[in-house]
C-alpha cells in the first residue's frame, strides 16, 4: 500500500464535535456485569440522564445526522481492557443525546457508531462522548468511516 501526501486543495477541514463527559466515578454498565434487571434499570436511567444534562450544558445544536466515539477513561491501574464491553454505558448515553433533542433519533440513518475508544486513565474512571456532525463533514470521508455506504 502506498501513502501519498494529501493535496493541499483538497484538503479538508474538521467538521464541528463537541465532548460530552459523564461526571467521573459514574457507575458505568459493561457486558461483564450479572445484574438485576431493576438494578440495570436505574443505572441505564442515571447514565441517560448526565449525558443528556451533559449534552445541554455543552449546547450542542440540534444535529440531523451523528458519528459518535465513546471513550472509557479507566481506573489508572495496569489492567489490559476491551472498551467495547461499555456498548450499554454507550447505548444509554446516546439515549440521553436523544432526549437532549441533540439527534432526533439513534437509528442507522441518523447516527454512525458508537464507536468505542480507551482513553487514558483517570482517577475514579470517566466516561465521554465525541460527537460530530456529519452534515458539515466531506462526503468522501464518510465514506471511508462506512464503506457499506450508509448514510451517504
Amino acid at each position: 500500500m502506498t501513502l501519498t501526501a494529501p493535496d493541499p486543495a483538497t484538503t479538508i477541514t474538521r467538521p464541528p464535535s463537541w465532548r460530552i463527559e459523564l461526571p467521573a466515578g459514574t457507575f458505568l454498565l459493561n457486558d461483564n456485569q450479572r445484574l438485576h434487571y431493576r438494578r440495570k434499570a436505574e443505572y441505564i436511567e442515571l447514565i441517560r440522564r448526565a449525558s443528556g444534562f451533559a449534552a445541554r450544558a455543552a449546547r450542542i445544536p440540534a444535529l440531523q445526522r451523528a458519528h459518535v466515539f465513546y471513550l472509557v477513561h479507566p481506573k489508572p491501574d495496569a489492567r489490559r481492557r476491551d472498551p467495547g464491553n461499555w456498548s450499554p454505558s454507550a447505548k444509554a448515553a446516546i439515549d440521553g443525546l436523544v432526549d437532549a433533542g441533540v439527534l432526533p433519533d439513534d437509528d442507522h440513518t441518523r447516527l454512525l457508531g458508537p464507536d468505542p475508544r480507551l482513553g487514558p486513565p483517570v482517577k475514579g474512571s470517566q466516561f465521554a462522548l465525541i460527537v460530530t456532525d456529519l452534515d458539515a463533514m466531506d462526503p468522501a470521508h464518510i465514506a471511508l468511516l462506512t464503506p457499506n455506504g450508509a448514510l451517504q
